[in-house]
């Protein structure tokens, strides 16, 4: 059973919608009123309804419905309110003209406004402090914003960003974010609150949409939850449920049973690469690590981390023998990016799958992989693989670039797990973690505090210490490596704040970290 919190696209949230309409029978004019009862209910509990006035920005469509149920609820609730119609009345249908005439019915301020220069005129009018509902586009749209929305949307950040309090609330999505792939379309709406219904939407957790989307609260607006598996759906929102199988270990386990760690990293001037991630490993709850590094590298490991144990990696086939009793190997941290050191891949991997050895490549691991992306032809079919890049590696290995990368990351990060028959935790703000069946999952642990050289070390040895567990699914175990990660970043900055925080000191920190989300 997929652990997490379902996570939607625009796509499946129609055939939801339509699913609940058609085949459940809740009609759509009630899902409508739960909505828009949802928002007012969120802004009555935020702000004062008699300190200030509430403008409801409201496009034609279904979004501007549930701006009209907002609308006549906090009017009924004593607040000022007056609504903003972006567009000819006419063009309102169906259940959200059902909820204009309601709120006109009850005496609610409704302006309709045909244009920019008599959108300007409106808002002169309003006093400086005005919060702001916006209802202007939902889930559907799929176009850069221009004129009229484009206007609202630059009034209302700029009205955000003025002193004086004024709060922005979205309604199901800021107007103006693509709602799979979380970046703006154009013009995009700031909020302090959104209040999403049924299900989080993609690109309320994917990077950098989660920064337009302040506060997110999701609503019960009457859609069974169970529709979301019945259509399909098998994104995931982590939470700390991911770490439950990590929750308990055999009385009877020793150092034998908890796994032995192959580490291959390091080279001459980046030691640290290496230790951190070997560090890492220990701290997650491996049972034994062996670095395996170069012989120049060697000399400088030697003593620095005691419970590590180390080896010489010759260049001939004798390192093949590294892989012997071990259950894991992960490959990259610091690594050499010689030829050579490519010919040495390529041999561990093939003593990889012939023993049925799982595989963790990152850093320099990914970068000769993209140089010769037949290493790991059919790899991904014997054994397990997770490939864990961040924006640039994942463009290196794409063929295409960083910015390319961070315009749809789910994109990105599923073209590489088919590709390469993998699982992929694509690094970032908001990790995404695809799986070549398509499975996906989005990790909301983890800040600025990780923005530091090391941390993606400190992951690789987190990771090759939870894929151990053979009873742990590679999917399962970078996920919670990756939620694991970021939750002791988010410890230490919660203690120290975001900055200046090391690398080794978030490996520290991951044992702390799990106790207190178990």
């Amino acid at each position: 059973m997929p652990i997490g919190l379902p996570v939607v696209t625009a796509e499946e949230m129609r055939g939801i919608d339509r699913h609940a309409i058609d085949t459940v029978g809740v009609p759509g004019a009630v899902l409508m009123e739960t909505a828009g009862r949802a928002v007012a209910d969120l802004i009555a509990r935020t702000v004062d309804l008699r300190a200030a006035p509430i403008v409801v920005l409201a496009g034609v469509g279904n979004n501007g419905g549930d701006g009209f149920v907002v609308a006549r609820l906090l009017h009924g609730w004593g607040a000022r309110v007056e609504v903003l119609l972006l567009g000819d009345t006419a063009r309102v249908r169906g259940e959200a003209r059902v909820h204009l005439d309601a709120a006109r019915g009850a005496g609610a301020p409704i302006v309709e406004i045909a244009d920019e220069t008599g959108f300007e005129a409106a808002v002169r009018r309003l006093p400086p402090v005005a919060h702001v509902v916006d209802a202007i586009f939902g889930t559907g749209l799929g176009r850069a914003v221009e004129g009229l929305p484009a206007a609202a949307i630059r009034w209302a950040n700029e009205r955000r960003r003025r002193p004086g309090g004024a709060l922005t609330f979205a309604v199901d999505l800021p107007s103006g974010l693509d709602a799979d792939r979380g970046v703006p379309l154009g013009s995009c709406i700031e909020a302090d609150h959104t209040v999403t219904f049924a299900f989080w939407k993609r690109g309320l957790v994917v990077a950098p949409g989660f920064t337009y989307a302040g506060r997110v609260t999701v609503a019960d607006i009457g859609i069974p939850p169970a529709l979301a598996s019945v259509r399909g759906v098998t994104a995931r929102l982590l939470d700390a449920g991911c770490l439950a199988p990590l929750a308990r270990r055999d009385p009877l386990a020793h150092k034998g049973t908890h796994g032995h760690l192959l580490l291959v990293a390091g080279s001459s001037g980046k030691v640290g690469a290496a230790l951190l991630a070997g560090r890492a490993a220990l701290r997650a709850g491996a049972g034994l690590v062996t670095l395996a590094t170069t012989p120049a590298a060697l000399a400088s490991i030697e003593g620095r981390l005691p419970e590590l144990m180390t080896a010489t990696l010759t260049g001939n086939e004798d390192d093949e023998v590294l892989l012997e009793g071990k259950r894991v190997v992960a490959i990259g941290p610091g690594l050499d990016p010689s030829d050579g050191t490519r010919a040495l891949l390529a041999r561990i991997l093939d003593a990889a799958v012939a023993r049925g050895v799982r595989v963790v490549l990152d850093a320099d691991g990914l970068n000769h992989v993209a140089r010769e992306p037949s290493l790991l032809d059919g790899v991904g079919d014997r054994t397990s693989v997770v490939l864990t890049p961040h924006p640039g590696e994942a463009a290196r290995l794409l063929g295409s670039s960083p910015a390319e990368v961070q315009s749809d990351r789910v994109a990105a990060a599923l073209a590489l797990a088919r590709r390469f028959r993998a699982v992929v935790a694509l690094k970032g703000a908001r990790t995404v973690i695809a799986a070549a069946d398509g499975a996906l999952a989005f990790c909301p642990t983890g800040g600025p505090v990780l923005g530091v050289g090391g941390t993606g070390d400190v992951l690789t040895g987190c990771l090759g210490a939870l894929l151990l567990d053979p009873n742990l699914p590679p999917f399962g175990a970078t996920a919670a490596a990756v939620f694991l990660h970021g939750a002791a970043g988010d410890d230490l900055s919660a203690e120290r704040g975001a900055r200046g925080v090391l690398a080794g000191e978030v490996a520290d920190a991951l044992p702390a970290a799990l106790e207190r989300r178990l």
